[in-house]
């Protein structure tokens, strides 16, 4: 694959990805929760749900939401090979890539569909219950191809780091437009009709497809010396005993049980804590860039780990805070929105580049040190640690507190001081990972030693 070095190139390649996760954020963030009214105030129920009553058996959903996670990461698996090893005339990315965006785009319009609009039906559930599957499984398809190239399309280190922190800050801005834009439309706008509105920004998977420049990879076409793709078995042997990566792996898991958790219930949150969602949300997201750059710079002077360890306590710090706040007086509420969406802005953005920038570089190491290219399974593997905890958080943990006793309270305060413990579990792993990871991004190349271990 073509390499870009220039930085304008970099911002540009980054920004690929920023449509199809909105369209991703629309659909764990709004139009699941849209199809019970269970965790929503009175004043959002016409505009946040499809018509005002549910739609979908809560018990049998919440095991869909779950299977659905489990579906999206097992199929990474034998997607992510497909892509390391498919043989085109135009090369390995871009055909993948188209593959996965179709049905994805499919499945998405279709969830705007209501089969039974009468009740909660089993029909209903069913037929969302798929559509999630096949929606999740393709987005997975058209983003673990995206993200592998980011182990191929940059030659170094820091390049890798710029193109992950810029991708981050534009993961800042898809969330200012769900979390902030989306939730002002959501005043005078119902759910089925923003989420039409938001669609054309899919579009922006474009900017990758023009900008990757592979040779053919059809038998016969490939340049002599160059990296070899191995097959599914062999792919997962090669990351599967990458330790560093495995453990990895097990931190990972709790950062994204915490943060997904928060996200995905943060409507029904701020819908009933009595806080402006729009303007925490601002606080939290604007200042990113900024609070990105305080992160690189602990990074490249105390190292990954060090950095790591303060981005999850300033997040758990922040979940904490809403914790307190949801149950203090309006005028409290008031007062803590800005200085709560302020300590967020500290730990949002890293924690999103973090996902890109380890197993990419681990992804890299790999290929330099062995000559096998199989980038795309270091995230599919990712992707199925991350379903796995993902669906527990939002199909298991936050539809029990949607649905309990007192679902105001469970809701508003205690996601928050689930989430956080999540945060601080992972806090806690990381002081197993190897040195060879915790200096990683150290900018003195000599105090830095491989990432890959067997």
């Amino acid at each position: 694959m073509n390499k870009i070095h220039r930085k304008w190139q970099l911002i540009l390649y980054a920004a690929g990805g920023m449509g199809v996760n909105m369209l991703n954020l629309m659909i764990g963030s709004y139009i699941c929760s849209a199809l019970l009214v269970g965790g929503f105030g009175k004043a959002a129920i016409p505009y946040q749900t499809y018509v005002q009553h549910d739609l979908v058996i809560a018990a049998v959903w919440a095991a869909f939401v779950l299977i659905a996670k489990i579906v999206d990461g097992v199929i990474d698996i034998p997607m992510a090979s497909f892509t390391d090893q498919l043989k085109s005339k135009w090369g390995r990315r871009r055909p993948a890539i188209l593959l996965g965006m179709a049905p994805m785009l499919i499945a998405y319009l279709l969830f705007l569909v209501i089969p039974d609009p009468s009740s909660a039906t089993l029909v209903n559930t069913i037929y969302y219950g798929v559509l999630l599957c096949v929606f999740y499984s393709s987005y997975t398809l058209t983003m673990v191809t995206y993200y592998a190239t980011f182990t191929e399309i940059v030659e170094s280190e820091e390049e890798r780091n710029m193109l992950s922190n810029t991708k981050s800050v534009f993961d800042i801005v898809y969330f200012i437009l769900g979390y902030v834009a989306v939730r002002m439309m959501l005043n005078s706008m119902n759910i089925r009709l923003v989420s039409l509105i938001v669609l054309p920004l899919a579009l922006t998977m474009m900017i990758p497809l023009f900008m990757i420049k592979e040779k053919s990879t059809l038998e016969g076409d490939a340049a002599e010396g160059s990296t070899k793709s191995v097959r599914l078995v062999e792919s997962l042997k090669y990351t599967m005993r990458n330790r560093v990566f495995i453990k990895w792996m097990l931190v990972y898991s709790f950062m994204t049980f915490g943060v997904q958790l928060f996200l995905s219930g943060i409507n029904e949150y701020f819908s009933f804590v009595g806080m402006s969602m729009i303007r925490v949300m601002i606080c939290a997201f604007l200042p990113v860039p900024l609070t990105l750059i305080l992160y690189n710079h602990i990074l490249k002077k105390k190292g990954f780990g060090f950095a790591f360890r303060y981005i999850l306590i300033a997040y758990s710090a922040c979940m904490l805070m809403l914790y307190i706040a949801a149950g203090q007086a309006d005028n409290i509420k008031k007062m803590l929105e800005i200085p709560t969406g302020l300590l967020c802005s500290f730990s949002i953005g890293a924690l999103f580049a973090v996902t890109y920038s380890v197993p990419s570089q681990l992804a890299a190491d790999e290929e330099k040190k062995t000559g096998v290219t199989n980038s795309a399974m270091y995230f599919a593997i990712q992707g199925l640690f991350s379903g796995a905890t993902t669906g527990i958080a939002t199909g298991l943990v936050l539809t029990a507190l949607k649905g309990s006793e007192g679902a105001a309270s469970s809701a508003m305060g205690y996601m928050t001081l689930v989430s956080a413990a999540g945060a601080l579990a992972a806090l806690i792993l990381t002081f197993m990972l190897p040195e060879s990871i915790v200096k990683m991004g150290i900018k003195d190349k000599d105090l830095q030693v491989t990432s890959y271990e067997h």
